[in-house]
């Protein structure tokens, strides 16, 4: 059976030093699994990314986990995914997600969940995807980096249009669901010219 939708996390590998980044990240999970959906993200069982894939498999939702080979024992891939994918290169796992998802949202993270998030968020600037792309701001975690973004707006060297291809919200259902709206079919979207 198909999930009625697939959304792709991006989080941390780690938890974080406060409750509420674990929260958002369990609160994800749960969304996505008490609503049948799937949940596509980087495989791994430790902080943030193993806390959204529990609550996704809990709620019974299905997990896809996309780990490269040199990261199976660093991030201790998560071996009860509904499936695992172990892929060559970052480069490889980065698109499986891409392929596999109908929308992406990045939760708290460091510096691969921020990457991931601008590629993605490049890829639909440029016409690569159509697909919904979301940030849940917990905390006020991105605030500094929407700051940022928006002096690059005043500087010139992007647009409100940039900016608006990009959904943030603070609370999870209702990030959730709006992705969810404007989601594409997983696999809809040839992403092999990237």
């Amino acid at each position: 059976m198909t999930a009625p939708f697939s959304i792709c996390v991006y989080c941390g590998s780690r938890a974080g030093v406060a409750e509420p980044f674990v929260q958002s990240a369990r609160d994800v999970g749960r969304w996505v699994g008490e609503r049948g959906g799937q949940l596509v993200y980087g495989g791994g069982n430790k902080g943030l990314m193993g806390t959204v894939a529990d609550a996704t498999l809990a709620a019974g939702g299905t997990v896809v986990g996309v780990i490269p080979h040199a990261l199976v024992e660093k991030e201790f891939a998560k071996r009860d995914c509904t499936e695992l994918h172990v892929v060559d290169t970052m480069h490889d796992r980065k698109q499986k997600m891409a392929e596999r998802a109908g929308a992406f949202l990045a939760l708290a993270g460091g510096i691969g969940t921020f990457e991931e998030l601008f590629e993605v968020w490049t890829w639909r600037q440029l016409g690569y995807h159509d697909k919904p792309v979301g940030i849940l701001n917990t905390t006020g975690y991105y605030d500094p980096l929407l700051q940022f973004l928006a002096g690059s707006v005043r500087a010139g060297f992007m647009n409100d249009w940039q900016m608006d291809l990009v959904r943030v919200g603070t609370e999870p259902a209702a990030l959730l669901e709006a992705l969810v709206a404007g989601s594409k079919p997983a696999g809809a979207q040839d992403l092999s010219r990237i």
